[in-house]
């Protein structure tokens, strides 16, 4: 279970406070994967941050009582100068999960063939994309979080093998998926939330959702 109480965000701009969350309380209970729709600029990857534990809120609590995943796209605790061998080999490590199975599983999904023995640093922005989210599905997660969904890659069979493997871990998992594109939830959330100014107003179809994003958005 995942639990937002009243929580609250925001940042100064040098300018002004951009509210993120204001006085937020939702819950994702673990079977039940849910969209959140928020505009480019809203601040998605804030929220998906506290989520995952890497930002704290200004107010309010959060509360987690399963394993909750890094965000799809996050590649904190890799280091550009190892190769994705010694990356997937020490994350593997540190969720105490089999090195040799985490490699192995990684060099599959990815499909980097040689580039997978070369560092991180060489890689391209969509290698580097397809690299992390082989590693989110490596490891043993309740609650997987993206941002955006799919990371973007033109290679069109990493695309299959990604597609293939989330819409299996959804039979045992729960997704949280955070977008501006109501499209990219279609496929994997039944609720959804749409985040407006700092509100966030949850509904329990994907449908009501879209129709309230549609509004505020184009309005």
């Amino acid at each position: 279970m995942l639990e937002f109480d009243n929580v609250s965000k925001s940042f100064w701009t040098g300018t002004q406070r951009k509210v993120i969350l204001d006085q937020a309380s939702f819950r994702v209970d673990l079977g039940e994967s849910v969209g959140i729709l928020a505009p480019n600029g809203s601040g998605k990857t804030t929220i998906i941050n506290m989520m995952a534990g890497l930002e704290k809120p200004d107010e309010g609590e959060i509360r987690r009582t399963c394993r909750i995943s890094f965000p799809l796209g996050f590649m904190g605790g890799v280091v550009n100068k190892h190769t994705a061998v010694e990356n997937s080999r020490y994350i593997a490590r540190l969720y105490g999960l089999d090195p040799d199975y985490v490699e192995a599983f990684c060099r599959w999904l990815c499909g980097l063939e040689e580039y997978f023995d070369q560092p991180l640093g060489t890689y391209s922005s969509g290698m580097r994309a397809r690299f992390s989210f082989a590693l989110m599905l490596a490891l043993d997660f309740d609650i997987y979080l993206v941002d955006e969904g799919m990371p973007s890659s033109t290679d069109v069979e990493f695309n299959r093998k990604a597609g293939e493997v989330l819409r299996e871990r959804l039979r045992t998992t729960t997704m949280i998926i955070v977008s501006h594109q109501p499209k990219t939830l279609e496929k994997f959330a039944r609720s959804a939330g749409v985040l407006v100014n700092g509100q966030l107003h949850m509904f329990d179809t994907l449908e009501e959702a879209k129709q309230l994003y549609d509004y505020q958005t184009q309005g």
